[in-house]
């Protein structure tokens, strides 16, 4: 071989050292840039299951949450059908309420009509009361004054007994001393 081949060969060979070289610092950018990558993926890697565990705890606070809404749905049904029985058990009282109104009512005005009859006997009895003090006050009234008569009559006679006693006295004062 010749010289100009050997120096041809050298110069292809620096040409393809300085092409490898080239290539190298290519192959080390790339490297670094593959390893920025590396960290942006593992980056995103932690980023991303940050953001599964948050969405992980977001889906299980959100079924929590849903089991709370059923749960509180439920009580609600319940706590309406109790409101729903209370208020049968309003409408109930509330009727018996009302008949106890009308039938105090009836037995009100039933009261006050037996109150007016009571009343009306009561002014009949006390007219009868009346009416028969009226008539005791008249009887006593006689009878006083058949008292009276009386005494006066029993006066009389008893002065009249007296005299005739008197009299029957001296007869028998006269018959006792002429005997």
């Amino acid at each position: 071989m010749s010289q100009e081949s050997l120096d041809d060969l050298k110069y292809e060979l620096e040409l393809k050292n300085a092409e490898i070289d080239e290539l190298t610092m290519e192959l080390q950018e790339k490297n670094e840039e593959i390893n920025k990558l590396k960290l942006y993926s593992t980056k995103l890697k932690y980023e991303r299951k940050n953001l599964e565990d948050k969405l992980d705890t977001k889906i299980d606070y959100d079924k929590s949450r849903m089991k709370e809404l059923d749960d509180l749905t439920e009580k609600l049904k319940e706590k309406d059908l109790i409101i729903e029985d209370k208020q049968d058990q309003v409408k109930y009282l509330r009727s018996l309420i009302d008949d106890y109104k009308s039938q105090l009512n009836s037995n009100t005005e039933n009261l006050e009509v037996q109150l007016r009859k009571i009343t009306k006997n009561y002014e009949d009895l006390l007219k009868q009361k009346d009416s028969i003090i009226e008539k005791q006050d008249e009887e006593i009234s006689n009878l006083i004054k058949s008292r009276d008569e009386i005494i006066k009559s029993n006066k009389t006679n008893l002065i009249s007994l007296k005299l005739q006693n008197e009299k029957y006295q001296e007869i028998i004062d006269k018959f006792t001393k002429t005997n």
